[in-house]
């Protein structure tokens, strides 16, 4: 009897696994060799309220540019070497730069806050070979659910929805692909949107571009949602053989115990 029991949990546990199919995990599986789907390249980040920006002015003269920088001297030649120089955005979306005062940055790309400043210090004439540089420095994505929590930093500031699931190290096995939800802030509330990355229409969802401190929230399937995603022809066949295996299996151990 021992033997039986233990004959019975191995089958039952292959019938559980026969449950999650290709088609509940597999990627993008309506498309094919030369799919081609419209992205949006031109995506930049917005700045929003409690971002934190790294923001240097340069110049060719190490004291013109002094005093429109937060701790210290900044030239041409130690662009890639100083970290120094972040501004909090506030709840209205300022930030306050030395010598031009108050700048409102909120919905701007770090792109169009660099022209804004630059050329406020040249059109004010304080200083005329500027080179302004702004990057995010809290670009970051955050996961919660299925796989645990963690985050992770974006560098060059643009992310995919499909590349943050890949820099997480991917979805495990048993994580509901069709209940995966991106929430972001959005004027002033919290927005979620649920993305499917079995299927290419996920490209053209608006939350696809994720923007900077974004939360991607998964969960396990339940008890119910393998029964309920087993309904194409394949999961059926691949439930019924399980079936068949077990039931056979059992049989003819019956059988041979009794001979």
């Amino acid at each position: 009897m021992k033997k039986l029991y233990w004959l019975i949990v191995v089958a039952f546990l292959a019938t559980i696994t026969s449950c999650i199919t290709p088609s509940q995990v597999n990627y993008l599986q309506d498309m094919h060799h030369g799919s081609q789907i419209e992205l949006e390249q031109v995506f930049q980040a917005k700045i929003s309220p409690y971002d934190e920006l790294d923001i240097h002015v340069y110049a060719s003269s190490e004291e013109l540019a002094r005093p429109f920088n937060i701790g210290g001297v900044q030239n041409m030649a130690n662009i890639s070497s100083n970290h120094q120089g972040q501004y909090l955005v506030d709840i209205y979306g300022n930030i306050q730069f030395p010598v031009l005062g108050t700048i409102h940055v909120a919905n701007m790309t770090r792109l169009e806050l660099q022209d804004t400043i630059k050329n406020r210090l040249i059109q004010g004439n304080l200083l005329n070979d500027a080179v302004v540089m702004v990057r995010f420095a809290n670009f970051k994505i955050f996961f919660l659910g299925a796989e645990g929590g963690k985050s992770i930093t974006i560098s060059n500031e643009r992310c995919t929805f499909l590349e943050a699931l890949a820099l997480a190290g991917d979805l495990n096995l048993y994580t509901n692909r069709n209940k995966i939800a991106v929430m972001r802030e959005v004027n002033g509330k919290m927005e979620m949107r649920f993305l499917d990355p079995r299927s290419s229409s996920v490209f053209q969802d608006p939350f696809f571009m994720l923007q900077q401190n974004d939360f991607i929230i998964t969960q396990k399937y339940t008890k119910e949602t393998p029964r309920n995603e087993a309904r194409n022809v394949s999961s059926w066949i691949s439930i019924i053989m399980s079936f068949l295996t077990f039931g056979i299996t059992i049989f003819g151990y019956v059988t041979n115990t009794r001979n």
